[in-house]
């Protein structure tokens, strides 16, 4: 089915779109040019819509705004935003009266006319999706980049071919509920994450691995053997499987040996790179390489995966270097919204860090914590709402030295401290291990806010 297709199917039906946000402008924008009957609800007033109501009244749409926003979704089709749980009362209402509940990304696997290639996990699968976006491209693939990355896809099917590839990102939130699986879908790994939203680590882990779910014969599933979770996951029949590892070597994936990647495949191995040719720091950057390089297997040439991985810089907002000042380096890892990024980002470097952290609490475990500070940090600068729970892992670890804690009431206090306390030689690292909204719209805010903070340093 076309998107034109569809638009046409459901021309006489009353939709809703849940979320008057940024991301969902385009679809709206597409709804109402098809003549489709819009109404927008959002929790937010029109007052604090602003700009967004203007435009949502230019395009013709109604709207359903404040606390009671959900209260009456009467709608034939509701546009689930990502953001509401799939379990929501309301719209367990709508599906008990017979109505459909999707999403943008819902529809857009159902119309989009080019392979899909899906890459999920709880850490590196930004840089996976970059990477793999990268490798395609070298390899002169028309691509097209988007979901939880960044910008929506399906404003651009009408301009896809059958022979282009769509390489999407796609978070715990987008893939609850959906229906359809990638071609090439890949995991990976699996940490406690998004407790705050999910009922329990079981419901999280049941929605990352629904990527897989709906995958047709034929189709790939790429995995990260080293995790213990996607390791021991239940994959069912009539799954092609590749594994990615730098403990064992795969019958068919991508594996490290002394410091090699290597592709194995059918029976056979071959060198792929050093692993000491990566460009971007840390060895989860390594593993990030070997899952993009699995994904793209029968895709592209082995030239273009070394080529790029000798080159790319990385993606912002991970481990991305912000500046030198009075001989400190200063880097910007405002990604790290759980314990697990944070650990790698530490990992990264040779030597203890000034580590910046905390903010708002998803309710998920910090105990991992404790031991990695202890052995990668001298001085930990905290704030925000999780700042006693990494306060006490750390003072709870096992670990006959650990760093001076400082407390800090905010990310410039942060910045302001570890500029005093820094010695030439010296990194500081902003890696919060904690998600960004207490203070922040999302980690990409944060991240633009401390390198602003770094960059006005005298």
């Amino acid at each position: 089915m076309t998107l034109d297709q569809y638009l046409e199917s459901i021309r006489d039906k009353q939709v809703a779109v849940i979320g008057a946000g940024v991301s969902n402008m385009p679809l709206v924008s597409l709804l109402r040019e098809a003549g489709i009957a819009v109404t927008v609800h959002d929790k937010k007033t029109a007052e604090a819509l602003g700009e967004q109501y203007d435009k949502l009244t230019a395009l013709g749409a109604q709207t359903v705004l404040g606390e009671h926003y959900l209260d009456e979704l009467t709608e034939d089709i509701v546009f689930r935003t990502p953001g509401l749980h799939p379990g929501h009362p309301s719209l367990e209402a709508v599906r008990a009266r017979g109505g459909i509940v999707t999403s943008e990304m819902e529809l857009f696997f159902q119309v989009c006319p080019c392979k899909i290639i899906g890459i999920t996990g709880s850490d590196g699968k930004t840089t996976t999706t970059t990477l793999t976006y990268e490798f395609l491209k070298h390899a002169g693939h028309t691509c097209h980049l988007g979901g939880n990355i960044g910008k929506p896809l399906l404003p651009e099917v009408r301009t896809m071919h059958a022979d282009d590839l769509a390489i999407v990102e796609l978070s715990s939130f987008q893939l609850m509920g959906m229906q359809f699986s990638p071609s090439i879908a890949a995991i990976t790994n699996l940490t406690p994450n998004h407790l705050d939203y999910h009922k329990d680590f079981d419901e999280y882990v049941q929605a990352k691995t629904s990527i897989f779910t709906h995958q047709k014969p034929g189709d790939r599933l790429v995995l990260n053997s080293d995790d213990r979770v996607t390791r021991t996951l239940d994959i069912g029949p009539g799954h092609n499987v590749m594994t990615c590892s730098k403990i064992v070597k795969p019958e068919n994936g991508v594996y490290l040996r002394d410091g090699v990647i290597y592709i194995a495949e059918n029976g056979q191995d071959r060198m792929l790179m050093e692993a000491s040719d990566i460009r971007i720091p840390g060895a989860h950057n390594v593993s990030n390489v070997m899952m993009a390089a699995a994904i793209v297997q029968g895709l592209c040439k082995d030239s273009d995966i070394v080529e790029v991985a000798k080159t790319f810089g990385g993606v912002e907002h991970r481990i991305e270097f912000v500046r030198e000042f009075e001989g400190v380096k200063y880097y910007n890892d405002s990604i790290a919204s759980s314990p697990t990024r944070t650990i790698a980002g530490l990992n990264s470097f040779d030597q203890k860090l000034i580590l910046i952290a905390g903010g708002y609490d998803k309710h998920i475990p910090y105990d991992v914590l404790g031991k990695p500070i202890c052995e990668h940090v001298k001085t930990l600068l905290l704030t925000g709402a999780t700042a006693p729970k990494i306060r006490a892992c750390v003072e709870q670890a096992d670990c006959a030295q650990k760093p001076e804690i400082i407390d800090v009431p905010d990310l410039a206090a942060a910045v302001r401290t570890a500029n005093a306390v820094a010695q030439p030689g010296d990194v500081v690292i902003m890696s919060p291990a904690s998600a960004s909204f207490d203070c922040f719209k999302n980690f990409m805010e944060r991240g633009d806010r401390f390198k602003e903070l770094v960059n006005k340093l005298v």
